[in-house]
């Protein structure tokens, strides 16, 4: 039972078999119009939406919105600090897939964070971020046309699970004296650190479980795209952190290579095939020594292992994979965080899909969002087995609110997101193509139009909406 709210009294619920979602004709979907701008862009939104299904299904499809309540809105209706209630928490388990506009951060009481509680109750495990250019859109970026990529980063694990304690707490205090004194010690690794006792301390917990379910999600999308974008790059610290980032590269490789075997070949493996295409008669030994810079400074056994490794490569693969094979399968490889940074911006078209852990995707995806017109032309999507939300990815930006004037292209965009989820391509389609024209003739909203050379007079956040449902094709 809901306390003060109802839901429609027509439509159907989205249901979930094996993760994947089983969409009715007339769904019924929660939305949250969300805080500050969300007045303007949500109506926006939702005027865009209605009309790329209507006009893509001719009234054989529809969806049923549900208006349920987070944020400051929701302190309104449902009293002080009651920025998520159970009504909204119960309405999105209820009818599986939701979308929401920007949210604030509670100050002063509630929760840290909405967003981040609303991805851990539900276990959206996989936050997902396109980020592609859309020509005329201005960016600081001097080939943005060349990024057209999905990251996939893990949304329940990392520090973003929250466990911490602040500089002087008296169970802080305790677990730095255990670790000072016992675990550090015992570890023969560790020896000699020591973590100073006015610390703030945190936990960084990396499970194999979420990481591969993470990881699997994200080689299942790769099936889903056209051969030449079939790439899924595991992005990580795991130099540094190796029980954590480098165990979230290791578990990903080890799913991609059993659960998606005939699908997929390692970056690695590649190497070793391609070396064995080229000369036949090439022995282990220098297939590993091509592979493996400065092999030959290497001890006995870590040349060993490298060969043997060739060896099982070839012997367990070469059938199914070798004789060019391998060049028709998802590429699963990896990169350094810090060097993918890097990357995205000097070569953005060698990437595809980029699985990541949480911090680390957090900046990955709102770094390739700067490159390809900014968080308002950026959508996002928080996705479990038995749940999705999709999202605006920017903030509340308060001092707008009410003004018609913010970019609504992140939450329409998000709405795309949410229409191909439910298998309705057409429509999304329909929004791709209306937001494509829009932006090529500059009928653009202001943070858009001023950064145009020259400026152009921008649109107001209605008028943009009416300018891509004018470009409906």
């Amino acid at each position: 039972m809901y306390q003060k709210i109802s839901p429609p009294n027509r439509g159907q619920r989205v249901t979930f078999d094996a993760g994947e979602p089983i969409v009715p004709d007339n769904p019924i979907i929660p939305f949250i119009r969300g805080d500050g701008t969300g007045v303007d862009i949500w109506p926006a939104a939702q005027k865009v939406f209605d009309a790329a299904v209507a006009k893509a299904y001719g009234g054989q499809r529809e969806i049923v919105w549900f208006k349920i309540y987070a944020g400051d809105e929701a302190c309104d209706r449902y009293g002080t600090y009651q920025y998520l209630p159970e009504d909204t928490l119960q309405a999105i388990k209820e009818f599986g897939v939701a979308i929401k506009g920007p949210l604030t951060t509670p100050v002063g009481g509630g929760i840290r964070s909405l967003n981040v509680a609303l991805r851990q109750i539900n276990d959206l495990y996989a936050c997902v971020r396109p980020c592609r250019y859309y020509p005329g859109t201005p960016s600081p970026h001097k080939s943005p046309e060349k990024l057209d990529v999905i990251v996939y980063r893990e949304n329940t694990e990392d520090i973003y699970l929250g466990i911490e304690w602040k500089q002087g707490n008296k169970t802080g205090e305790q677990l730095i004296q255990l670790l000072n004194q016992e675990l550090i010690p015992a570890t023969p690794e560790h020896k000699g650190k020591q973590i100073r006792l006015d610390s703030g301390i945190g936990i960084k917990p990396i499970s194999k479980t979420g990481s591969q379910r993470l990881v699997r999600r994200a080689i299942k999308h790769a099936l889903r795209l056209p051969k030449a974008k079939q790439q899924v790059t595991l992005v990580h610290k795991g130099n540094i952190m190796k029980y954590t980032e480098g165990a979230f590269r290791d578990w990903g490789y080890e799913l991609a290579i059993t659960e998606f075997r005939q699908q997929c070949v390692t970056e690695r493996e590649s190497w070793v095939l391609s070396n064995k295409e080229q000369t036949p008669d090439l022995s282990a030994e220098d297939n590993a020594r091509k592979i493996e810079p400065g092999y030959d400074a290497l001890t006995p056994e870590k040349q060993a292992a490298i060969r043997g490794e060739v060896e099982e490569i070839l012997s367990s693969i070469w059938e199914t994979h070798g004789s060019g094979q391998w060049r028709d399968k998802i590429m699963v490889n990896d990169r350094i965080a810090d060097s993918i940074f890097q990357q995205i911006q000097t070569r953005p078209d060698e990437y595809s899909i980029l699985a990541t852990m949480n911090l680390n995707g957090d900046y990955l995806s709102d770094a390739a969002a700067a490159i390809v017109g900014g968080l308002g032309m950026g959508p996002g999507a928080n996705i479990g087995d038995r749940c999705a939300v999709f999202e605006a990815t920017h903030g509340t930006a308060p001092k707008h609110a009410g003004l018609d004037r913010i970019n609504p292209g992140s939450v329409i965009l998000s709405g795309v997101m949410m229409l191909e989820y439910l298998g309705w391509q057409e429509a999304a389609d329909l929004i791709k193509q209306g937001i494509g024209a829009a932006i090529a003739k500059q009928q653009v909203t202001y943070d858009l139009a001023r950064m145009m050379e020259p400026p152009v007079e921008p649109l107001k956040c209605s008028e943009f909406a009416d300018a891509i449902i004018a470009h409906f094709q």
